[in-house]
């Protein structure tokens, strides 16, 4: 027997739909992605400013399209399941709630707002590192619009899963401190401590992908830090329509590639990683198996 199951992934940059289908092989679930659709809403770009904390009704209409489109999309796939989260830019929305009633009462769909911790370990539930050397530990970097998380596991272990509500347009929009840098940095740090010169990064999102596909490196094969300190040089020296137009980049990959880079870079710099997989996986890929989890503890059959 074979389910079929969808993620709805609502962040500050864009949405994603996960289309998935889920096989039980003897006993451990496989995971095969059916169709991924992205839509960049930019949420985060109303939401992290001053003057302005609430997705404006412009937003709120293309979200609601948006919405109606994956949900023709859920019935043309005949999905059996599925399961919808908000992120970093509907956590600091004031007004979330209304956006989430008209969301359900229009389309169907229950949009759970998740919190920074939460989205952390539905990162690191895509299991990666289980399926590298114990040998080193493994730092999960997870950058999005509005918040970075962060998960560290080392042998079997998870030791920490921690959001900072550092990212991409908030550092477009100039809503970092340098105390929340310094937060950051000192966390890491203290946190990594007993693992100098052990640590390796798993990135995921979708900048750091971006990166990987333009190095042209083979599927599996890391990327040295210096690789991105170069990467983030490159790109920094080019205005957006320059960005786009050499390494045809989309104008909402383009603009926050940069500050993507400096938030990879600082993270593996504070916890002493060289280098960074890439294995696209996501938030969605982690609500797909959250998902199927739920759905086996109450005892549907697969």
């Amino acid at each position: 027997m074979k389910l079929r199951l969808a993620a709805i992934d609502i962040g500050s940059n864009a949405a994603r739909l996960l289309i998935s289908d889920v096989t039980d092989n003897f006993g451990k679930p496989e995971f095969n992605k059916i169709n991924l659709v992205r839509v960049p809403l930019r949420l985060g770009f109303d939401v992290f400013d001053h003057e302005q904390k609430e997705i404006s009704s412009e937003k709120v209409d293309m979200l609601l399209h948006t919405l109606k489109a994956y949900k023709h999309l859920l019935e043309a796939y005949e999905v059996d399941y599925t399961k919808a989260a908000a992120t970093s830019a509907m956590r600091d929305a004031t007004n979330a709630k209304e956006i989430i009633r008209r969301v359900k009462e229009e389309t169907g769909i229950e949009i759970e707002v998740i919190s920074g911790g939460y989205e952390a370990t539905l990162i690191y539930e895509n299991h990666i590192a289980e399926n590298l050397d114990k040998e080193h530990a493994y730092l999960y970097i997870d950058v999005g619009g509005g918040s970075t998380e962060l998960t560290f596991f080392a042998g079997n272990t998870l030791l920490f899963s921690s959001s900072f509500n550092i990212g991409t347009i908030r550092l477009l929009k100039n809503q970092v401190t340098v105390a929340q840098w310094d937060g950051m940095k000192d966390y890491i740090r203290r946190e990594t401590r007993n693992y100098t010169d052990r640590v390796v990064a798993i990135g995921s999102g979708g900048n750091i992908n971006k990166i990987f596909s333009i190095s042209k490196r083979k599927e599996g094969k890391s990327l040295h830090i210096e690789l991105l300190k170069d990467y983030h040089k490159e790109f920094s020296s080019f205005n957006l329509e320059d960005r786009m137009r050499l390494y045809k980049l989309r104008e909402d990959r383009a603009d926050v590639i940069v500050p993507a880079l400096l938030i990879y870079i600082n993270a593996m710099r504070w916890a002493g990683a060289e280098e960074i997989y890439v294995p696209k996986i996501g938030l969605a890929d982690g609500l797909v198996q959250h998902l199927y989890a739920d759905l086996k503890r109450k005892g549907v059959e697969v």
